[in-house]
């Protein structure tokens, strides 16, 4: 399988999830959810000009690339100049809005003063096992690839095929050279070629390529018009970022500005096509490691991280998607005994675990009053009050577990998902489920006025909340705070310094921003984890993907800097996060502290909501 570690480009549309490098090479492709299954091993494009080897378009010493989005889309445009021949290319990536199809456009233009015998190559290889065994069968004009639950369909508009090979065909690509007598094989990666023709000095040619599933939709599919399909794709992303756009951003007066609209406009570009758009579940990322080779993978929905997201989500209007992973999503996941794992499915399946983190299921009940905060919306809260009843029941046992120590229930991990044990973030996620509790209850204690027990059983448990929130408080204070640092640390068993620390404050509210305790933990912060670059790292010691700051933690504590008033040094954490993103305006996980390079999953979703809330609070509503 080919290592592709960065995606450093994001497409689709509601079904079909696209990445796409740099330099225009198609990596993955989802349908027809964001993480239900990764088709591409890889689909390497090439020209032959004249009587050469083949030139990769993604990969070649001679080429230059320029890329950009078309501004305010999901269409993305990869320009390539290769210097030898003077051939350009002009390559169009979009999925259609309409069907669920990527069109893949190019235009090649010869800028030499000679003419230029032209063919252009894919090499189209899918994933295939045991369980899944791919084949290939050449059609007139184009390429099939199946297995047993499906087929992808690589063809062109207009062009029929020039030439083609099945089986083997890795052994001769390179000539730019394919061909073979069979029509049919077992090969999971096989290629075809199309035969551009003589371009003359200064004249262009189109090439239209659509990539989709299921042959029995060639007969529609062959009635797209391209042009029209990347017009009407452009019409609706462009009317999308409209609606979407809420938060009133300077108008840009210098280079600063421009690259932090262009984040704030990729975030709202992004977090459609990482939301399963019948359930509502939110995968973290694009995968970017399925052999698992440094990581335990990331297109998975944590209900934590999604927590962080619906509210960037509900700052961007985009209610009814955040409402969907509430009522559809999280019921759909919840456990019988009231909590939720570790991460699941999209479709709602439990995905590959390996403990549960206590804040999973405290953020989902402070998400739920999070969200009507922005709706007021009284039936929300009570289609999801039962959910969030047995969740906090499930929350009073592991509190009940803590506080008298009996220690019958299993540890829970950190949020980083590293450490077992009692956690301070962990524990401020739960005071802040309580608190929610209480605010949902006092939205709808009236409408239970002809219910008498109802409104007793409400006003009793909110007692209990409340003393419960006492006990929490206590219990950091006594365990989670080291008097001879007089900060807090985030568990009581190793007393680093950890980023999620700022949860008791941000957004959680256990202490407040001016408390001597906390200001002495920020202090604190700064001196351990902030790097001279000026990222923050998760906590001391880190050495996941070489220890390096992350886009989070640097995001968290320009959200504290907002709530303790400080916007001064907001401005500069957030030129932190401009710097250091994507030349299309992707947040990475990570950034090198040597190059301010991104180094670990581009287009991270729990860094562009925090990004999002981080402007709202800064700038607010238009």
């Amino acid at each position: 399988m080919k290592t592709k570690y960065y995606n450093d480009n994001i497409i689709g549309n509601k079904e079909m999830l696209v990445s796409i490098s740099k330099t225009g090479e198609l990596l993955r492709l989802y349908y027809p959810t964001p993480d239900n299954k990764q088709y591409i091993d890889f689909f390497e494009t090439g020209v032959k000009i004249n009587d050469s080897l083949i030139i990769y378009n993604y990969n070649d010493v001679n080429n230059i690339y320029n890329q950009k989005y078309i501004e305010d889309t999901n269409v993305l445009e990869t320009q390539i100049k290769n210097t030898y021949f003077n051939l350009k290319i002009v390559q169009t990536d979009f999925v259609s809005i309409n069907e669920n199809a990527l069109i893949k456009r190019y235009v090649f233009k010869n800028e030499n003063e000679i003419e230029l015998d032209v063919k252009f190559l894919i090499h189209s290889k899918l994933h295939s096992g045991e369980n899944n065994f791919v084949g290939a069968k050449v059609t007139e004009k184009g390429l099939i690839q199946y297995s047993h639950d499906y087929s992808l369909n690589i063809m062109a508009i207009k062009q029929k095929l020039y030439s083609h090979q099945i089986n083997d065909t890795c052994k001769n690509i390179y000539t730019g050279e394919i061909k073979d007598k069979d029509y049919i094989g077992m090969s999971s990666d096989s290629s075809i070629c199309y035969d551009i023709g003589t371009l003359k000095s200064n004249e262009k040619k189109t090439l239209d390529i659509i990539i989709y599933f299921g042959e029995e939709n060639q007969s529609k599919i062959k009635k797209i018009d391209p042009l029209k399909e990347q017009a009407n794709t452009i019409a609706y992303w462009k009317k999308y970022y409209k609606k979407h756009s809420t938060i009133k951003l300077p108008e840009p007066q210098n280079e600063f500005d421009e690259k932090l609209i262009q984040i704030y406009k990729r975030s709202i570009m992004l977090f459609p096509l990482l939301s399963n758009e019948k359930t509502g579940g939110i995968i973290a990322a694009v995968e970017v490691d399925e052999q698992r080779q440094k990581c335990g993978r990331y297109a998975y929905c944590w209900p934590r991280d999604a927590a962080f997201v619906t509210k960037a989500l509900d700052i961007l209007k985009m209610n009814d998607e955040a409402e969907k992973f509430y009522k559809i999503f999280c019921k759909n996941t919840q456990s019988p005994n009231g909590m939720w794992e570790q991460r699941f499915y999209t479709d709602g399946k439990l995905a590959p675990c390996w403990g549960y983190q206590i804040d999973e299921t405290a953020s989902v009940i402070y998400g739920v009053y999070n969200h009507y905060k922005y709706t007021k919306d009284k039936q929300f809260l009570k289609d999801t009050l039962l959910m969030c009843e047995k969740g906090i029941k499930f929350i009073n046992k592991y509190i009940e577990d803590i506080m008298q120590e009996k220690n019958k229930m299993q540890l829970s991990y950190d949020l980083w998902e590293m450490c077992e044990g009692i956690h301070l973030y962990s524990l401020s996620s739960i005071y802040a489920a309580y608190e929610a509790m209480e605010q949902i209850y006092d939205e709808i204690h009236e409408d239970y006025k002809e219910n008498k027990l109802k409104q007793q059983k409400i006003e009793k448990e909110k007692i209990e909340y409340q003393d419960k929130k006492m006990q929490i408080k206590k219990y950091i204070l006594k365990n989670m705070y080291d008097e001879s640092r007089k900060t807090f640390v985030r568990n009581a068993k190793d007393k680093k310094m950890d980023i999620s620390i700022l949860g008791v404050v941000t957004p959680y509210k256990v202490f407040m921003t001016k408390e001597k305790e906390v200001i002495n933990t920020i202090e604190n912060i700064d001196l351990t984890l902030r790097t001279y670059t000026g990222g923050y790292k998760r906590f001391e010691q880190d050495n996941y993907i070489n220890g390096n700051p992350w886009t989070i933690a640097t995001l968290w504590m320009a959200w504290y800097k907002i709530e303790k008033g400080e916007t001064n040094k907001v401005k500069e954490l957030l030129s932190y996060i401009v710097k250091t993103a994507s030349e299309n305006g992707l947040i990475a996980e990570q950034i090198d502290n040597q190059t301010l390079k991104p180094a670990w999953v581009l287009g991270l979703g729990w860094a562009h909501a925090m990004f999002i809330i981080v402007l709202d609070k800064l700038y607010g509503k238009k």
